[in-house]
């Protein structure tokens, strides 16, 4: 038996991180961004076996995939079945995309699928797998609901609570320095405390003034305050807001802008490799019949 799901990337504008101690449910963040139409998309496939066997491939190529394993096995619990899983991402990890969520996102809902089990089982599972893991904090959330989010609370239904801004609109994407460790930066004493304080101001500010535009201006004043930007990024920000409004994906060396497409792609290019997508309004989801067969090529 096998079964194809699509998760879209995302794109985190700014975050407060919000832990609480021995509950990965009320565990996450609060903050704004905007789920895109490139992500990852997984094909399932399991059968009966004596002992509980999960292989993962990324783009191909075995993987330890230590986040999607995770999900997998939260969602199996003690079942004795052998999953593999084929996953193809549309963009790398680590960079503020939201890959490492999307990827096990996607593998836990088309394994839900097979299993005869919820979404809401799938979900849980990989926001307990990323949390746990450190590898991010509301991407899996936001990822499951699609569209422009406002995360107002943090952690899974009924304690995490988002609102949608409504959009619809060209991204263009720029990848301009390397990968960034999401779990140590979140681990760093020393970058918590402001991330913390500008993530919690910019959420309230864009709950008082829900907009795209209000959006990418607090993005930008996170991006600003909290030092995570190195000096080509925030030079790229700056190419890029001629031509439209643009600022970095938390967490990585990367923007997200919006506006003159064409003239934004060729602005961009000199500082990296440049992904043109649009905003997702689906979500995560199976995908079924003829559909899976032409989305996973």
């Amino acid at each position: 038996m096998n079964a194809v799901a699509f998760a879209p990337g995302h794109i985190s504008g700014f975050f407060e991180p919000v832990y609480h101690d021995e509950d990965l449910t009320r565990t996450g963040s609060r903050g704004a961004g905007i789920n895109i139409t490139l992500g990852a998309i997984s094909r399932v496939y399991i059968e009966n076996s004596r002992q509980q066997n999960i292989e993962v491939y990324f783009n191909n190529k075995k993987s330890n995939a230590l986040v999607t394993k995770l999900a997998l096995k939260y969602l199996l619990g003690e079942k004795p079945f052998h999953v593999v899983v084929k996953t193809r991402f549309d963009l790398p990890m680590s960079q503020g995309f939201g890959m490492s969520a999307a990827g096990a996102l996607s593998a836990t809902y088309a394994l839900a699928k097979l299993l005869g089990v919820s979404k809401n089982d799938a979900m849980r599972a990989s926001h307990y797998a990323e949390v746990q893991l450190k590898t991010g904090l509301g991407d899996v959330i936001a990822s499951c609901f699609g569209g422009i989010e406002i995360r107002k609370t943090a952690g899974l239904p009924p304690w995490g609570v988002i609102e949608h801004i409504p959009g619809k609109f060209d991204i263009v994407l720029c990848i301009v320095g390397k990968k960034v460790d999401t779990k140590k930066v979140l681990s760093d004493s020393s970058r918590i405390g402001k991330i913390i304080d500008y993530g919690k101001y910019c959420t309230k500010k864009i709950l008082e003034k829900p907009s795209v535009e209000n959006l990418f201006k607090l993005s930008q004043v996170f991006t600003e305050k909290t030092d995570l930007a190195d000096k080509q990024v925030l030079e790229a920000i700056e190419a890029a807001n001629q031509y439209g409004k643009a600022s970095m994906c938390m967490l990585g060396n990367s923007i997200f802008a919006m506006g003159e497409t064409e003239k934004l792609y060729r602005v961009l290019s000199s500082f990296g490799k440049v992904f043109v997508c649009s905003v997702d309004e689906l979500g995560a989801r199976v995908i079924e019949g003829k559909d899976s067969k032409s989305f996973f090529k």
